[in-house]
This record gives structure tokens, C-alpha cells and sequence, in this order.
């Protein structure tokens, strides 16, 4: 029997480099012209349990709704785009206690009270773009509160090709 003289790879990703990188794969889905977020939850052993994207909810026609920033409230995105964070809690069906969601932005305060709401213990992502916006102090007064523990992840870069089909 011949001695094993290779050496295992020493330059793969972490666990959160990975799940981080399913959501920013997840963003890739997302049809909003201005901020894709994606969002990947993930179990105590480490089995992703759902993902999602920002966009419209199931069934609507994308091309039948705004995706402006600004202008008249009902012309605009935001009545009517379900975030990431959303999008993959309402598609995980099991019980997300003690569960991590890995986003591509820090969640709103209206997603982290769904956060808190499920039982998830730890919010990772690599965007805080609203940093001291009130809305993100009211989702990290939540968060603390709860007891959540939050942290920034940096981006890693990985070159992923699409070629549709």
C-alpha cells in the first residue's frame, strides 16, 4: 500500500463563507432593478432548512407591478416586494428555533421582529447599508433585547458564471 503523500485543500470555504454565498446565489433570483437580498436559514447542524429572495409574492405577474424607489407610494416597489428574510422563513416549514439566517443585508426592522417571532438566534450578513438609519436601530434594539445575536460576515469573492438557458 502506497503512503498517502497529498495534503487536503486548505483553501476552502468556512461554513459561513458557504451559507453567506447561498444567499448572495439566492439574489441572483431577484427581479428588483436597484437591490437584490438574498437569505439562507440554516439549522443548529448545519443543514440549510430555505432560502429566498426579495420579490413579488407567488402567483403575481412581475411585469404588472412597479419596481420604482421613488414616486407615489402604490407606483413604488415597496407595498408589494416580500423581503429575503420573509421569502425564506415562510418557505422552511419546520420550526426554526435556534436556527442562523445568513442575508445579504441586514434585516429591516419588520424582518427582524419575524426573525425574533420564529426563534432564529443569530442574523449573519454583509450589508448594513441603513447603519443608523432609525429603522436599523429599532432592529438591533429587537434583536438585543431578544437576545439575538447579529454579526457582519465580509463578502467573499467567488466568480459564479450564468448562462440561461
Amino acid at each position: 500500500m502506497t503512503p498517502l503523500t497529498a495534503q487536503k485543500r486548505t483553501d476552502y470555504l468556512s461554513w459561513d463563507d458557504f451559507f453567506l454565498s447561498v444567499a448572495h446565489v439566492c439574489a441572483m433570483r431577484s427581479k428588483d432593478p436597484n437591490t437584490q437580498v438574498g437569505s439562507c436559514v440554516v439549522n443548529q447542524i448545519g443543514q440549510i432548512i430555505a432560502t429566498g429572495y426579495n420579490g413579488l409574492p407567488r402567483g403575481l405577474n412581475d411585469n404588472e407591478f412597479p419596481w420604482a424607489r421613488e414616486g407615489e407610494y402604490l407606483e413604488t416597489k415597496y407595498p408589494y416586494v416580500a423581503h429575503a428574510e420573509l421569502n425564506a422563513i415562510l418557505s422552511a416549514h419546520t420550526n426554526l428555533e435556534n436556527c442562523r439566517i445568513y442575508t445579504t443585508l441586514f434585516p429591516c426592522a419588520e424582518c427582524a421582529k419575524i426573525i425574533i417571532q420564529v426563534g432564529i438566534k443569530e442574523v449573519i450578513y454583509d450589508d448594513d447599508k441603513y447603519v443608523g438609519t432609525d429603522d436599523n436601530k429599532a432592529a438591533k434594539r429587537m434583536f438585543d433585547q431578544a437576545q439575538v445575536s447579529y454579526r457582519s460576515l465580509p463578502v467573499i469573492s467567488i466568480t459564479v458564471t450564468c448562462q440561461p438557458k
